[in-house]
This record gives structure tokens, sequence and C-alpha cells, in this order.
């Protein structure tokens, strides 16, 4: 394949970016990095010269980034810079449906007040404008807490309280209005809002619709399903629609008594009793009774929140695998482009590429643009120790690059079902955890969070080197490439990666990080990842808040923001106890930031917030504004 030169490839942000990418196209390599070795940044940056280099790009005064960097924290707050202010906008329970009850901490509430309220763990979401200052909020809502959600946590279920786990799961639509004092609130009573659940009835669409693996005794067509469940991070299109996407599915299922398949045990289903315990009293949960259900999960749904009596959409050209989120853009030959990450250690990076192409002009048209297309499987390529090389999208086309009936894919539809398994086949990359993937405001550049990765290095094939240059990963890496050309259509690109997360007070090797790591920024496990309009990216963790051993000095979750063209990251917010920070979107005008507070208090540990007092740690999103009616970050 023909090379593209990284100085041509880069955001083309600001005079620096330039200068940045021919250091990077230099000779960025695992050797050198570790050529440092003081925690101290001075003497770190001393003994290594690509160090020196990068930190000689990576200005303290970036013209992207306009506020005072946050410390760590460990207290049971939300917290920001100097001039913002942060407040709840909504919170798990909150009644988004008409004639639903407020939430009710004694949890007793019966599976009807859970199906109208907010539900529990909010994670990717998308805001959608409508006349003046009204807007949709559509949220994902992953999992929920038996030790929150109900009195006995879990410990004595019932057949309505698997119907209220189901109903605290799926995604949240509801209208949310800029008033006049200032602030966001959302509207209980909009004839928008909308619960979707795991107990909504949707439709399957696309290759896979119909095939054998999909039918069921409830379902002999193979394409009504009902619900979606564990909706990670979200996508949104260019006409309107939002992308949910099915992530950690398999938890849900069980097979009592049972032997897993090759194709079950790839996709992490066990036999064993799970900790949701749908299997007990929903059948469709119970793998000796519905052997194919979990093959109709795991897939990218697509909604129309403008619509409240809309079926859902699950679009099977896009593969069934982990989605974490759906990052959608168009190629300049109208092509729309879903980059796609599936979340699990030594899984792999997809690229969907649409069979027609977006009309601007002809909303109808659009609506079934994800129906067809081509995916694709990475593979990175690199000369051993460098972090930067070649990379190739392969063709996951039935018939093509090994994917055939000899090597157990029988159709189309079967590449699609078994898409991990057909990766593998192709030879495409494991990865340490392809978590957010987001498009730079440019379109020519991408980056996806790698957040960890403890099997690196030690089984399931999963080599070091290249964009994975660790062993035992505990700190995560963001990786970015450049098309060929800048032709999303293309089978090439080229890659390195933008940051190497560490602890340089705690480590003096390749785990203290890259150069632009320093101990006043540092974190652990990249998750969630965004830019806004000018090009800032927003870095949102999931990672460990001990603070202590490998973690120490890194505290609690936090969001970052970083300058791409000079690869400057300064801390922004700090979340509660023991949560982790995830889902952004922001208002048309960046004024306002919208973010999600998953999980604070996990695992008992001691968070009450958002209300403070006694009261129950509830998932929430919060609304980030300047006191003075500024950009975000600016």
């Amino acid at each position: 394949m023909k090379k593209l030169e990284l100085q041509n490839a880069a955001n083309p942000v600001n005079d620096d970016e330039s200068e940045f990418s021919k250091i990077i196209e230099s000779g960025l390599s695992r050797r050198r990095f570790m050529q440092g070795g003081a925690a101290a940044m001075g003497l770190f940056l001393a003994a290594n010269p690509l160090a020196q280099a990068i930190a000689a790009v990576t200005h303290p005064a970036s013209k992207l980034l306009g506020f005072t960097a946050m410390p760590i924290s460990t207290s049971d707050e939300f917290l920001v810079p100097e001039g913002y202010i942060a407040k709840p906008l909504i919170s798990w329970g909150d009644p988004i449906l008409k004639n639903a009850p407020a939430f009710d901490e004694s949890g007793m509430q019966p599976s009807s007040a859970q199906a109208g309220q907010f539900g529990d763990n909010t994670d990717g979401m998308s805001l959608f404008p409508l006349s003046g200052n009204r807007a949709l909020m559509a949220v994902n809502n992953e999992y929920t807490n038996y030790l929150l959600l109900f009195a006995h946590q879990g410990n004595n279920l019932t057949a309505d309280d698997v119907k209220k786990a189901q109903a605290a799961h799926g995604v949240s639509i509801f209208e949310v209005e800029l008033k006049a004092d200032g602030h966001w609130h959302y509207l209980k009573d909009s004839s928008y809002n909308r619960r979707i659940t795991a107990n909504t009835e949707m439709e399957l669409t696309g290759v896979a619709a119909g095939h054998a693996l999909l039918k069921t005794n409830a379902d002999p067509t193979g394409k009504k399903v009902l619900g979606t469940f564990n909706n990670c991070s979200n996508g949104k299109t260019p006409w309107g629609t939002y992308l949910t996407c099915e992530e950690n599915f398999n938890g849900y299922f069980a097979a009592p008594g049972a032997e897993m398949d090759t194709h079950q045990k790839r996709y992490g289903l066990k036999a064993d009793k799970n900790k949701y315990q749908w299997n007990t009293f929903d059948p469709r949960f119970d793998m000796t009774k519905e052997p194919n259900e979990p093959h109709r999960h795991g897939w990218i749904v697509e909604i129309d929140p403008m619509d409240p009596t809309s079926t859902p959409k699950k679009r099977t050209a896009l593969g069934r695998f982990k989605h974490e989120n759906a990052a959608v853009t168009l190629a300049d030959n109208g092509h729309v482009i879903v980059y796609l990450g599936d979340d699990e250690r030594g899984e792999h990076i997809y690229k969907f590429v649409s069979k027609n192409r977006y009309n601007p002009d002809d909303k109808a048209a659009n609506t079934d643009l994800l129906e067809e297309g081509t995916l694709f499987v990475a593979r990175f390529d690199a000369a051993e120790g460098e972090l930067k090389g070649n990379g190739e999208w392969l063709e996951l086309t039935h018939g093509k690059n090994g994917l055939t009936a000899e090597n157990g894919f029988d159709s189309q539809a079967e590449v699609m079902i078994y898409a991990r398994e057909a990766a593998t086949i192709v030879g495409a990359t494991t990865m340490d955890r392809p978590e957010w993937i987001a498009v730079h405001p440019d379109n020519k550049t991408i980056f996806c969070t790698l957040t960890n990765n403890k099997n690196r290095g030690n089984k399931d094939n999963q080599p070091v080197g290249g964009p994975n240059p660790r062993a035992d990963n505990k700190y995560g890496q963001i990786l970015r490439w450049m098309p060929e050309k800048g032709d999303h259509t293309s089978d090439a690109f080229n890659w390195d990666l933008f940051l190497v997360a560490g602890n340089p007070t705690v480590h003096s090797d390749f785990y203290a990080g890259s150069a632009n790591i320093t101990d006043e920024n540092m974190f652990n496990s990249p998750d969630g990842l965004g830019f806004d309009d000018a090009g800032r990216m927003w870095i949102l963790t999931d990672g460990k808040y001990s603070n202590e051993g490998d973690y120490a000095g890194m505290g609690n979750n936090q969001m970052l923001c970083a300058d791409p063209a000079s690869g400057e990251v300064r801390r922004f917010a700090t979340g509660p106890i023991a949560c982790e920070i995830t889902g952004l979107t922001f208002s048309p005008d960046q004024r306002s930031m919208f973010v999600g507070v998953q999980h604070p208090g996990e695992d008992n540990k001691p968070s009450h917030f958002p209300a403070g007092g006694n009261s129950k740690p509830r998932s929430s999103i919060m609304v980030i504004q300047r006191e003075d009616g500024g950009i975000i970050g600016a």
C-alpha cells in the first residue's frame, strides 16, 4: 500500500501541528521511549531524546485550552474549574413519563414505577435540538445495581423484580429546556419522553434478519426481538437518529447444566447462574430453552428520538460483538462511515461503509443507510518496537479472506452473527479493549481509547507490540489513525499513539506514560472520548480509584481535556467516590456540556452523590456551564 506521510494527515488545527507530526514521523518507538529512567519529569526528559522532542511542542499555553487545570480529588463531589458551575440535570429514578411516581429510596417501588422513570447507570448520550431553547436528550442506561435497586439487595428476586431490573436498562429519551434562570431543566410531561427497555419490541434488519440463528420459539420469523440492554456508548447520524450500542449482553444469559460451544465461549456466554438472574423468571434468558436468543443481542440499534411511536431497529450489517460506541462520519463521496470498537481484551476495531450515499436533501432516502454496506476490521502493522506504522482494513465479506463454508461461515449472515470469529480468520490485530472512537472535526483523523488489558503478553495470543506496546497494561493509551489521502473509504491508513497513560511518580520506565503525562494530569483507563466543535478532545476515565500503589496520586475518576495539536492534557473535572465519568454531549452553542456520572458508590463505597446527607447514590447527568456564559473549555 502507498505510505501516507503523517505530517500531511495530521489535524491542521494550528501551526504547531506540522512540527509535532514531523517529530512523530521521525521515530516514535518503545525502545527510545524507555531510554528515560527517572520519575522526576526533568530527569525523565533529560534521558529521553524523543520525550524532549515531544515536550518541546507540548506548549503549556495551548491555544485551545483556556481553563485552570484541576487537582485530583477523593471527595464525594463533582468538581469543575474556577469560573465554572456544574448542576445535576436528572438522576436515576426521576420520573420522565406522565403519571410516573417520584424516586423512592426504599427500593420497594414496583417495576411499573421504574418503567416510567429515568433508567440507571447513565452512559453514552446525544442531544437533538428542537425549536428555541428546547432539545431532546437520548441517554443510554447501561445496567443496574441490585444493591441499590432492591431493598433485599437482589437476594430474594421475584418475577416483578426481574421486570423492574429490565426496566432500569435501555434508553431514556426526554425533553430539556434552557429556561430564563440560565439553567437546563428536564420536562417530565413532554410528549416526546420515552423509555426503551429490555422488553421494548424491536425489528432486526439487514443481512442477518430472518436467519435461522435468529429464530426463537417466540419469534419464528427471526425479525422481531424484545429489548436492548447493557447499552454502553452511542452514536448520532447526520439524518437525526440515535445509535445505541449493545455491549456486555452475555452477562444476562444462563444455561444451567449445559456446555458452551465455541461460538458461545467467544462471546463470553457461560452456563453458570449470572448476577442478574433474569433466566429464573424470563425463559428468553435461559439458553437451554432459547439457544438463539443471545444471537439477537450485541448489535447497533437505531432509534428515531423525534417519533415516540417508532420501532427501534437492530442493524445487523454493522456486525455482532460487544459494541462500545458508533462514531459516524461522512466520506467525501457521501458514503456513511461508522467506526466501531469491541470492548473486550484482545478484540478488534471495525469500520462500516454504507452501500448507498447520504442525501442531505432527502431525509427519507437516508432512513435505511445502515441497512446495507460492508464491514471491515483493522490490522495494524509496525516495525518491531515502533509506536507508529501502517494499517489495513480487512473486508468481512463471505467468500473473501477465508470467510468460507470450509472455515465455518455458510453465508454473509453468519459472518455478521459471528463477526468476532470472522475477524480472527482474516487476521485482525488484537487490541487493548477498544472503547470509544471519535472523529476529529476536521474529518481527517480518528482517535480510539484503548482502556487497559491485563492479558496483553500473558495469554490468548495477545503479543506485545505496535499500538499495544505494554504487557499487563494497567493504564491504557489513545490510538490515532489517518485514512490514506483523507479518504474514509480507503483500505489503507497510518497510525500512531497520541498518548500513553501512566504514573510517572511510581514508575520510571514505559509505565510512567508518554511525555505529555505528568504528576499534574496523570490518569488511568481512558474510556469516553469526544470532541467539541473547536477540536478540543475530551477524555473520560473508568479506572482504578484506590489512589494507592500503581494508581497513587490519581484520585477519583475524572474528565480531562487535550489539545490534539500540541499534545497538552489538562484535568477539567473530577467525579464523586467510586464513580465512572461517561457520556458527553454539548448544546449547539457549545456553552453547556452534559456529562454522565455512573455508579457513584459502586460496591457499597461511601458515596451519597448527588443529594448528599444519607441519601442513596444515584447515577446522574451533570450540566456544566461557565459563570460568564462563555464556551466550555475556551
